[in-house]
């Protein structure tokens, strides 16, 4: 017999986001973990937020949708709301009912840079990492340090010289700009759209992009990361944001850190040692003299190192093609630092429940 098309609709619904999600779904573990540290975060969103006023958007609320973003490659804000409206998965995560109305897109942006001027996905980051199921699978000895470029939210036509000459660009749109002949660096040029933004070469024979630079310290049992930091794109800002990363991590006891050859500097590997860390760097003695010798590299370890720290390309790899760290949405510094780190929060969170059902 064959099917009525006909559809008829029921005065009463008692259906659930809860009922809707298949109980071995993986958001369920990844819930779980999240809700686990926003928790720990309660006190700091307490001081955060007045204890007068009209009620905001709920933080716990803000980063559950902030995490759906990452995890699924929502490319904005806007569709991210729109999502929200009929994906009762993306509901059910959140924490909003069936009838709950969804928020405004800009009323959801000023409450997102709320908890930007916070810092709270590093503090959500560390609340993941201290979780008591979390922690066992974390190394406190050996770890992996690397940075990777972030495409800025401005376009070579904003590179303008910094003493207003220059010739505009043609009306409309996307006017041209003729670049010919014209030098432009970072000592004369910054961009109107992005000032923090600078003008990078990755190798020779590649184009220069407008840039910000992210880096990820890793521990190399899992591949977690620990430490995040975000710096204008420079020459030494890779070294200079390891050394800070490095000198942040808990403890007093001996470490080695692994790195490429972009590292293998008199300066860094010094550094290293006076933190009480193995610099355990991949040689670079191209037409010059490794600063690593035979005193490091004859250890086996030194070989592990090497063979770990390449993990460090699958959190860029993931954040930059499903995190959308690629090419940032933010402006400045202090923005794009913000989603970096809470990129490398939901990374973790992809990772951690496979980790938890191997190490059960």
């Amino acid at each position: 017999m064959r099917g009525s098309d006909r559809q008829t609709g029921q005065l009463f619904s008692y259906l659930s986001p809860e009922t809707m999600v298949p109980k071995g779904h993986p958001l369920r573990v990844i819930r779980e973990l999240g809700n686990a540290a926003l928790e720990r975060l309660s006190p700091i969103f307490d001081e955060m937020y007045s204890a007068i006023g009209r009620p905001s958007i709920p933080p716990e609320q803000l980063l559950r949708a902030l995490l759906l973003q990452a995890f699924f490659t929502v490319r904005s804000e806007r569709q991210l709301m729109e999502q929200l409206g009929y994906n009762i998965l993306f509901r059910w995560f959140v924490g909003l009912s069936m009838d709950a109305p969804v928020w405004d897109v800009t009323v959801f942006t000023k409450n997102r840079d709320r908890l930007l001027d916070g810092d709270v996905a590093r503090e959500f980051l560390a609340a993941l990492l201290a979780d008591p199921r979390v922690k066992p699978l974390l190394s406190d000895e050996h770890f992996s340090v690397d940075g990777t470029l972030i495409e800025a939210w401005a376009s070579m036509k904003s590179f303008r010289p910094k003493d207003g000459s220059g010739e505009p660009p043609a009306p409309g749109r996307n006017g041209e700009r003729d670049f010919h002949g014209e030098k432009r660096s970072n000592e004369t040029h910054a961009s109107i759209t992005d000032p923090d933004a600078r003008l990078y070469r990755k190798a020779k024979g590649q184009a220069a992009k407008l840039c910000h630079m992210g880096h990820v310290a890793m521990e190399n049992r899992h591949g977690l990361v620990v430490q995040t930091d975000t710096s204008q794109a420079t020459g030494t800002a890779e070294r200079d944001a390891a050394t800070g990363m490095v000198g942040e991590l808990p403890g007093s006891h001996r470490i080695t850190v692994g790195a490429d050859k972009a590292y293998d500097t008199t300066e860094f590997i010094a550094d290293m040692r006076d933190l009480g860390a193995t610099p355990h760097v991949a040689q670079n003695d191209t037409n010059r003299r490794s600063a690593i010798d035979r005193r490091t590299t004859r250890h086996p370890g030194y070989a592990v190192s090497q063979r770990l720290r390449k993990r460090i390309e699958e959190v860029f790899g993931w954040m930059k093609t499903i995190g959308g760290q690629r090419k940032t949405r933010f402006r400045g510094t202090a923005k794009v630092g913000w989603s970096f780190t809470l990129a490398a929060a939901a990374y973790n969170l992809i990772r951690l429940p496979k980790l938890l059902v191997a190490a059960a």
